[in-house]
């Protein structure tokens, strides 16, 4: 695969809690300049993302991140939020709890709600496999598509680990044929991202992809 097609399936990412205006700025520019698939900020620069960029770079914002545990009306509010300050996309982070005590209908219930809140918008949705056994992940698939979200996501990037192949391909097995996968956390080479594409991946998640590329052609 050559760089501009993996590019294209990248959320270019900046999540550290302590990321200034300037790093997201640059973090807008270098995605802009290698096309890819969006930037993925923290909610509180989204405004100023789309005030500075409008529509040259389509804006992921996360939100209930990175531990997920916040209550489903404040996960809303937090979805509207974002939406109203121009964001294109929102990758929530499911209640992990709810998973633990099997109450997957509460986490259905919860992304459903969340799509409602943000309509045509996309909901990737990061359901933090490293927490999981395999029969959660399997579960989660099907709450996924069942709340017709449009991503299933692996991971925060912030958990225990982050994307596997063998969860990529559990998650092509179980989920339904409109929802797409995003891996996320740990991609760390050119190779990885392109094994995680060839394995049936649309959306990468990853802060180095363009810093590989970069020191590939030096």
């Amino acid at each position: 695969m050559d760089k501009n097609e993996i590019l294209a399936r990248v959320d270019h990412t900046l999540l550290k809690p302590y990321a200034s205006w300037e790093e997201i700025k640059q973090l807008c520019l270098e995605a802009i300049e290698n096309k890819t698939a969006s930037v993925c900020v923290p909610p509180c620069y989204t405004a100023r993302v789309k005030k500075e960029f409008g529509d040259k770079i389509r804006i992921c914002v996360v939100i209930g991140f990175p531990l997920g545990y916040s209550v489903t009306s404040a996960k809303i509010e937090e979805a509207r939020a974002a939406i109203e300050d121009g964001a294109d996309e929102v990758d929530m982070v499911i209640n992990i709890t709810d998973v633990k005590n099997g109450d997957f209908d509460k986490v259905t219930d919860e992304i459903k709600a969340i799509k409602k809140c943000i309509g045509n918008k996309v909901l990737k949705v990061i359901i933090e496999t490293c927490y999981l056994t395999q029969d959660e992940k399997i579960a989660l698939c099907k709450a996924v598509t069942e709340a017709k979200a449009d991503y299933i996501k692996t991971s925060t990037g912030f958990g225990t680990g982050g994307a596997t192949i063998e969860d990529v391909r559990l998650f092509k097995e179980h989920i339904g044929p409109d929802v797409k996968i995003k891996a996320s956390g740990g991609i760390r080479t050119i190779e990885d991202m392109e094994r995680f594409i060839l394995e049936g991946s649309s959306r990468l998640g990853t802060s180095s992809a363009i810093k590989l590329f970069e020191q590939e052609k030096k």
